[in-house]
C-alpha cells in the first residue's frame, strides 16, 4: 500500500510513534439540571458501591489527554463519532463577544493559540502527525458496529482521507459526502471567485471499524418539479382508466399511474423485503447481492398515505447533500455546524440510547442533536468559551437530561509536574515554585513555609498543583506574614500578599478576604493559567496571570424563603478592548450567565437554577428566590460566567428555621 510519510511519523529506529496514552481520572466540576431527588439517588448508589446512573459528559480539555483518559471506560463502546477538526484558517478558536451596543472578536486564548501552533506550526507535517494520533485513539474508542464521520474542507480533505485509509483500512472507507456551504454576498469573496473558484462545499469522510457497521437508509425531501410535487415519478396526466387503480390507499381521480398495478405492487413488495432482509446494507449493496434489478416504492412508515406522498416527496439519500448547509448562519460562532447535518448523520448511524462522541465540539451542535434524539453523548473541547456555549445551548432544550461538566484538573498538573521536575517530592516542590515565580516575575525567598517570593514589595504564595487554595491556607499565610514582619532581609515591606493558585475553594471570596482583613493584609488572588503546562507557550513568553473577578451578592431571608440578588461584579479588563470598556455603563453587562446551588454538600457544583443571555434576549435576571422544605444550615454557591467565558464563584451560608 502506498504510504503517506510526514516528519515525526517514525522514530530514529524506524518504529511508528504512538500517541500519548496516559489515562487520567476525570474530575466533575459541575452537575447541571439534576433534581434534588436525582442527586440523592446518585449519592445512595455511590454509598452502596453501585455504579451511578449514566450522565452525559461535557469535558473541558485537550484531546491528547481526554481521548486516552476515555479509553479505560469506553474502548470499543462508542457507536458514533463525529469530529470537525480545526482547518488551516487560524480563526478556529475565535468567537464574537456582544456587549449592549458594542461587540468585538475574542481572539484565541494562549492555550488555544498554542494548540493551533502545535497543529499547524510546522505546516502539513505537524497537522498530519496530530490528525493521525487522534484518528488512532478514536478507532480504539469506536464500537465494532460504529461509524466515524470526519468533517474537513479543501485545505486538508485529500490528506485526511489518506491518513484515515491507513488507520481504519481502505475496506472500511464507506463514502465521501459533499455538504454545501452558504454562498456569501461579500464583494471581496466574489472578486476572489473570479480569479479562483470560491469554495462552496465541505467534505465529510465516513469510515467504519469493520464490515459490521450499521446504517439506516436516509431520504431527502425533494422540491416539486410540477404542481403535483414529486408525484411525476409515478403519476401521469394522461387519461387511461386501466391505469387508474388503488395503490396504498390512493386512487387517482384524474390522470393515471405511470406503472401497471402489477409492477407497482411488486415494487412495494421489493421495498418491504429490503426492510426485512437489508441487514444494514445500502440499497446499492442489496441490489448487487440479489443479482437482479429491483424497483421500489416506499410505503409510509406510519401507514398514513399523506406521509408517503407529501407535496414535496423524498428520494433515497446519495452523497451530495445540497439540500442542507454545513454551517449555521450564526455571527457569534462562525464555525457552528448546522443541526440538520448532525441530525442526518446521527439518525443514519445510531439508535436511541447509543453513545455519540465529539472531541472538537465547538458550539455543541453534536451534543444538542444527540440530546434531542435521545442518544447518550460525550462532548469535549479545548476552549473554555466552547464549553460555556455548549452548556447554554443544552439548557435551552426543554427537559434536558442531567449532564456533568468535567476536566482533568489536578491529575493533568501532577503528570506535568513529575515530568518537568522529577520524582523526588521535596526537590520537585521547590523547583516547581521557582518555575512559577520566574513566570510571575517574582524573586524567590527562603526561610518560610507559606511565603515563597517577593514582587514589587508584595509577598507571593504559590499554591500546590494537588489542591485548591483554601481559607485554611490563607490563615496559615496570614499567620506567617505577621511573624515575618521586620525579621530579616526578605521580611515583608508592605502588608500585601499575592496568592497564586490553579483552583480556589468556593468559599475563598468571602471567608478568606475576611481573614485577610482581620490580619490587616491586602490580599490578591491570582489564577495560575493552564498555559503554564505547555512548553512552547512558556518559551514564547505567552504566559499571563489574571486576578480573580469579584462578585457581590445580597441575601434576604424571610422564614424559609431566601432571595439572592447580584449587586456588583468586577472583572480583569486585560482582554477587553478600550472602546468596549467605555461602552459598559453597568456592571451587569459583564455577566453572561449565573447559576445557583442551593444546598452544596462540598462536592461538585450542582446547577439547580440558572439564567443567561441569549441571542434573542439580552436581558439578565438579577434576583432569584428559593424556599427550603426543611430547617437547617445550608451552604449556597453562586456561579457567574462572564462574557469571555470565565467563571467566578461565591459561597454563602443561611440558617433556615
Amino acid at each position: 500500500m502506498t504510504e503517506l510519510i510526514w516528519d515525526g511519523k517514525y522514530d530514529e529506529d524506524g518504529r511508528r510513534v504512538a500517541p500519548l496514552r496516559v489515562a487520567l481520572p476525570f474530575q466533575t466540576v459541575e452537575t447541571v439540571n439534576e433534581s434534588a431527588q436525582e442527586r440523592q439517588r446518585t449519592l445512595d448508589l455511590f454509598s452502596a458501591g453501585r455504579d451511578p446512573e449514566w450522565r452525559n459528559r461535557l469535558i473541558w480539555g485537550d484531546k491528547k489527554y481526554v481521548l486516552p483518559s476515555l479509553l479505560p471506560e469506553f474502548a470499543g463502546k462508542v457507536d458514533l463519532i463525529y469530529i470537525d477538526p480545526p482547518f488551516d484558517t487560524g480563526a478556529d478558536f475565535s468567537f464574537q463577544v456582544r456587549v449592549d451596543g458594542e461587540g468585538f472578536t475574542k481572539e484565541p486564548s494562549v492555550i488555544e493559540q498554542k494548540a493551533y501552533r502545535d497543529t499547524w506550526g510546522q505546516g502539513l507535517d505537524s497537522y498530519l502527525r496530530w490528525f493521525s494520533e487522534a484518528a488512532m485513539l478514536l478507532r480504539e474508542l469506536l464500537a465494532d458496529s460504529g461509524s466515524i464521520y470526519v468533517h474537513l474542507d479543501y485545505h486538508v480533505g485529500h490528506y485526511g482521507k489518506v491518513v484515515l485509509d491507513e488507520v481504519f483500512g481502505t475496506d472500511n472507507y464507506r463514502n465521501e459526502i459533499v455538504v454545501k456551504r452558504r454562498i456569501t454576498k461579500n464583494l471581496q469573496r466574489q472578486f476572489e471567485a473570479i480569479q479562483a473558484l470560491s469554495c462552496a462545499h465541505d467534505t465529510v469522510l465516513w469510515y467504519s471499524k469493520n464490515s459490521q457497521t450499521r446504517y439506516r437508509p436516509l431520504y431527502f425531501s425533494m422540491e416539486p418539479k410540477s404542481s403535483q410535487g414529486y408525484w411525476h415519478h409515478f403519476w401521469s396526466n394522461a387519461d387511461r382508466p386501466t391505469m387508474r387503480y388503488e395503490l396504498l390507499g390512493i386512487t387517482p381521480k384524474t390522470g393515471q399511474w405511470k406503472w401497471s398495478k402489477e409492477r407497482a405492487l411488486r415494487a412495494v413488495e421489493n421495498y418491504q423485503k429490503y426492510l426485512q432482509q437489508g441487514n444494514g446494507r445500502t440499497l446499492a449493496q442489496y441490489w448487487a447481492d440479489t443479482g437482479q434489478t429491483l424497483e421500489f416504492i416506499r410505503p409510509s412508515d406510519t401507514g398514513k398515505v399523506e406521509n408517503w406522498f407529501p407535496p414535496a416527496s423524498e428520494r433515497m439519500a446519495d452523497t451530495l447533500w445540497v439540500d442542507i448547509h454545513a454551517y449555521e448562519n450564526v455571527k457569534d460562532y462562525a464555525t457552528q455546524k448546522h443541526s440538520d447535518l448532525l441530525e442526518r448523520i446521527t439518525k443514519a448511524s445510531s439508535n436511541e440510547n447509543d453513545l455519540v462522541l465529539d472531541c472538537f465540539c465547538g458550539s455543541g451542535t453534536t451534543a444538542v442533536v444527540a440530546e434531542k434524539l435521545n442518544r447518550r453523548w460525550i462532548a469535549a473541547d479545548l476552549g473554555r468559551f466552547a464549553i460555556h456555549t455548549t452548556r447554554k445551548r443544552l439548557l435551552s432544550i426543554p427537559n434536558v437530561r442531567p449532564f456533568v461538566v468535567q476536566n482533568l484538573g489536578r491529575y493533568e498538573r501532577q503528570l506535568w509536574q513529575a515530568a518537568e521536575f522529577g520524582e523526588q517530592a521535596e526537590v520537585r516542590a521547590v523547583a516547581y515554585r521557582h518555575f512559577i515565580l520566574d513566570l510571575y516575575k517574582a524573586r524567590p525567598i527562603t526561610g518560610y513555609a507559606w511565603l515563597h517570593g517577593l514582587k514589587n514589595g508584595r509577598m507571593v504564595h504559590i499554591g500546590t498543583v494537588d489542591a485548591p487554595v483554601s481559607p485554611g491556607d490563607v490563615a496559615q499565610i496570614a499567620a506567617e506574614f505577621r511573624r515575618a514582619v521586620g525579621s530579616g532581609a526578605d521580611a515583608p515591606r508592605s502588608n500585601a500578599v499575592d496568592v497564586l493558585g490553579w483552583d480556589f475553594a468556593f468559599e475563598m471570596n468571602e471567608v478568606a478576604r475576611q481573614q485577610a482583613a482581620l490580619a490587616n493584609i491586602d490580599l490578591r488572588f491570582v489564577r495560575i493559567p493552564r498555559e503554564v503546562l505547555e512548553k512552547r507557550a512558556v518559551e514564547q513568553g505567552d504566559i499571563r496571570f489574571f486576578e480573580l473577578a469579584a462578585l457581590s451578592v445580597n441575601v434576604d431571608q424571610t422564614g424559609r424563603a431566601v432571595t439572592l440578588t447580584l449587586t456588583d461584579f468586577v472583572i480583569p479588563l486585560d482582554d477587553v478592548p478600550e472602546d468596549v470598556q467605555r461602552a459598559i455603563t453597568n456592571w451587569a453587562q459583564w455577566i453572561d450567565y449565573w447559576a445557583v446551588d442551593w444546598d452544596n454538600k462540598g462536592d461538585a457544583f450542582h446547577n439547580q437554577w440558572q439564567t443567561y443571555r441569549t441571542r434573542k434576549s439580552r436581558d439578565l435576571q438579577k434576583s432569584v428566590s428559593h424556599t427550603y422544605d426543611e430547617p437547617g444550615v445550608y451552604k449556597i454557591v453562586v456561579k457567574v460566567i462572564d462574557i469571555l467565558g470565565n467563571d467566578t464563584t461565591k459561597t454563602l451560608k443561611v440558617e433556615v428555621p
